[in-house]
């Protein structure tokens, strides 16, 4: 199997692959392990979602048809056909970081950073992220059929193996029991994944600068963090080398480090959002500040239209478009 990775740094990738399954299932065999199960479902989904974006923009294997399995694999515990990260990740907000033209801009209808805010931009963020979506399946459908294909085949697996995964529940526990478990073993930790990966995003970019050289991204440096999230806390860097492998952005961090605004590189994720959400209400020094140039401040000046009208071609997972 390592001879079939492109980075061996991956073995500990496909080792996560394999603990979804069986905490997931466990929850089948053991209804009272429930409690103790679920919360790290909702972690390994949440992992599901963070492979799957490095997965996007670096394929994990060496073979094509390894990485297709690899993304419907990855969809069954992430939530959704992974395929969306192309359209909605790797052509669009990669492009525009932020700025008008990204489905998922930070500042869509406030400015301000709360936790009210930040607690809605997923659902706000998964509403405008259908047109990217639809726009991307139709070039496929019309003009890259293979593509299209795998995007009907990645819908077909991931619908239908959770219709066999609701079946198998009901059928051992009985109907509100299997649906219970089914809920607890992949709805809840697929509903907690999308969310989280929203909210990371929003997280990453609000009141940073996206026409800054290095200030367009927050990166969360801490140790456990990163090594729990595959380096993705390291994400301005990511954003400057977006095909870089995962296993490499501490080096590459390392070198623009010192570039980067203090204010966008804190240690600790779970430190910056008690001062962010707690603190900041009560005391607004702990809140964050506009670092350098707003998105919706153009240096060029002019009208800031926020609506997606960017044209995406149907492409291939790994494709890493440059910044505008």
């Amino acid at each position: 199997m390592p001879a079939m990775l492109r980075y061996s740094a991956d073995i500990r990738t496909l080792l996560w692959c394999l603990a979804m399954p069986v905490v997931a299932l466990s929850m089948y065999a053991a209804p009272s392990l429930i409690p103790y199960l679920c919360p790290l479902a909702c972690y390994l989904a949440l992992s599901a979602g963070v492979i799957a974006h490095n997965h996007n923009h670096s394929p994990t294997f060496r073979n094509r048809k390894m990485n297709e399995a690899m993304g419907m694999w990855l969809s069954l515990f992430y939530g959704y056909p992974t395929f969306v990260w192309i359209p909605t990740h790797n052509l669009n907000h990669h492009k525009f970081v932020n700025k008008a033209g990204d489905a998922t801009i930070t500042w869509r209808y406030s400015k301000k950073h709360n936790f009210l805010v930040a607690f809605l931009f997923p659902f706000v963020s998964t509403y405008w992220q259908q047109e990217p979506t639809k726009a991307f399946i139709e070039k496929a459908r019309t003009r890259n059929r293979a593509l299209f294909r795998q995007i009907v085949l990645q819908y077909i697996v991931w619908g239908g193996t959770h219709a066999a995964l609701v079946a198998l529940a009901i059928y051992m526990h009985g109907v509100a029991g299997g649906l219970r478990i089914w809920a607890f073993a992949f709805l809840i930790p697929a509903f907690f994944s999308l969310w989280t990966i929203m909210f990371f995003n929003y997280i990453q970019h609000v009141h940073s600068d996206p026409w800054s050289e290095h200030d367009h991204s927050r990166s969360f440096t801490g140790r456990l963090i990163n090594f729990f999230l595959f380096n993705n806390g390291l994400h301005a860097v990511h954003h400057e080398t977006p095909g870089l492998h995962w296993s490499l952005l501490p080096e590459a961090h390392a070198k623009i480090a010192a570039d980067i605004d203090p204010e966008l590189k804190p240690v600790s994720f779970f430190g910056w959002c008690f001062r962010s959400y707690v603190l900041a209400p009560i005391f607004p020094r702990f809140g964050t500040r506009q670092v350098g140039r707003a998105p919706y401040d153009p240096p060029a000046g002019g009208t800031v239209d926020v609506s997606f009208g960017d044209e995406l071609q149907a492409v291939d997972s790994g494709v890493n478009v440059a910044r505008v």
